[in-house]
This record gives structure tokens, sequence and C-alpha cells, in this order.
């Protein structure tokens, strides 16, 4: 089964790259599946209902968010459908859901799990328990065809270290979140691909997809002088892409995906 994350659109320069660039990209690297972490497509803060829409109608199976994943309060009343996630280990009674199994090829499942890092970011519940609570519920092989993890975290060590407590259990965890792609796609020991963070969908001429005026001046002065807005420049679309092994649903091929003008490009052959 051929899979595709794409890392955090950032704004409307990468969800209209990301929009414009899914259906051809779901033929061309005959696709099983798509992912997407939408969480700063609304203007670099939350998402709403019609850019929801538009990305899953140009092609992605489930959005996956973050800790901006409420920033838009209209979206609450979407949460509950099923196709956006927020993270798992936000406290009971949040609305939305931080896991959801879908549909696959061949009358299989793939389920997709959605949980926030804590090291750096906002105290929530334990994310290794709370992964842990959803995998006593489904095991990888026979229906189940993939399970995917949208690790939203900032620190390296704390995401590698869900990749290494997940190995042999899931199919991939791969890390949002920092907006720059990690070069260490790897099939762990047991059989899970990994990678550190998938990068944006975004302008890379910025700071982490921000226009950089701003996060230049607060860092020299301190001082918040303007609201951060989205680079708005052309688009480098970033993510992973994943084959897993039809009997076991672990990964036996992973590489990244790059197609824009700043990064060196990387698109897979199939």
């Amino acid at each position: 089964m051929r899979i595709l994350f794409l890392g955090d659109l950032m704004g409307r320069s990468g969800r209209s790259a990301v929009i414009d660039a899914l259906p051809e990209l779901r033929k061309s690297l005959k696709l099983d599946f798509v992912i997407v972490n939408g969480e700063n497509s609304a203007s670099g803060f939350g998402i709403t209902s019609k850019i929801a829409n538009q990305v899953l109608e140009a092609g992605a199976d489930v959005i996956s968010g973050g800790n901006h994943s409420f920033d838009q309060r209209e979206i609450m009343s979407h949460m509950n459908a099923g196709t956006i996630l927020r993270p798992l280990n936000y406290p009971e009674g949040t609305p939305g859901k931080g896991f959801g199994l879908y549909d696959a090829p061949r009358g299989k499942k793939i389920l997709v799990v959605n949980a926030m890092a804590r090291v750096f970011m906002n105290p929530l519940d334990c994310p290794f328990r709370a992964i842990d609570t959803v995998l006593k519920q489904y095991r990888l092989g026979n229906s189940l065809a993939a399970i995917v993890v949208d690790f939203h975290g900032e620190a390296t060590s704390e995401k590698m270290a869900m990749g290494h407590y997940l190995d042999g259990r899931v199919s991939l965890v791969v890390g949002t979140h920092s907006h720059v792609p990690t070069a260490d796609c790897q099939i762990l020991p047991a059989g899970t691909g990994y990678q550190t963070d998938a990068g944006m969908c975004g302008d890379y001429n910025s700071v982490i997809g921000m226009k950089k005026e701003e996060p230049i001046s607060r860092f020299l002065t301190k001082m918040n002088k303007e609201r951060y807005s989205p680079a708005d420049g052309e688009a480098t679309i970033c993510g992973t892409f994943i084959e897993t092994d039809d009997q076991s649903g672990l990964t036996k091929r992973i590489e990244p995906l790059r197609i824009g003008p700043r990064l060196m490009e990387h698109i897979p052959q199939v």
C-alpha cells in the first residue's frame, strides 16, 4: 500500500500548492491513501471548514492537526465528522477525535492517529500512554493494512523516542510542527517507517513559513510590533512517502517528497 503524508500546510501559499498538486500526485505516485496536516492552513493559524473541504476534495483522505487545531472557532462543528483529527491527548471532553479508522483499497482499513508532544509545548496528557490505549484496540495485519501516527511536537528527542517506542506496532511515525524537513527518513529495526519532521508545505523564503520581518524584529528587540503573517511566495510541498508490506502492514520503503523552488527536489519513483 502506498501512503503519502504531507507536512503542515502554511497559509494560502501552502494550501493552494497542495490543492493544485494533489490530484496529479495521487495518479503519478499511485497513492492508496493521503494524510495532510492542516493546522496552519488558515493564515497560519488553524483551519476553516471551507479550506478543509477544498483539501479533501483535492484528494486528501484525512486532515490531522496540532496545537493550532482550534484557532478557528468555526471548525468545532466540523471536528466530529471524522475527516479532521486533533491531537489525541487533549483533555477529555475536547471536541473532535484524535484517531480514526478509514477505508482503504481492497476492503482494508487504515488507522490514523494524531498526538501532540509535551516538551516545549502546551501541557497535555501523556502522548505515549494515550497512543498505547488506542493500540490496545487495533493491531496491524489482516484487515488493518496500516497505522500512521502524526506526532506533532517541538523536540526532536521526544519525536525520536516515540518512533522507537512504537517500532513494530505501527507503519509510520512522522513528526510535524517544526516546519523544516529532516534528513532522517528510515525504517526502524522492527519495521516502522520514521521521519522526525515532514516539513511544511509553504514558502521557504521565510521564517518557518512566516514573513521574515516580524520574527527577525522580535529576536532583535524582544517586542511584538505586529501579528505574524504567512509568507506568500511560491510554496514547496514537503512530505513523507511510504510503501507498506501487504501482509504485516510494516514499512518496506520510505522516501521524502519535496516539490518546489527552494529545497532540493525529491520525488519518489513508482
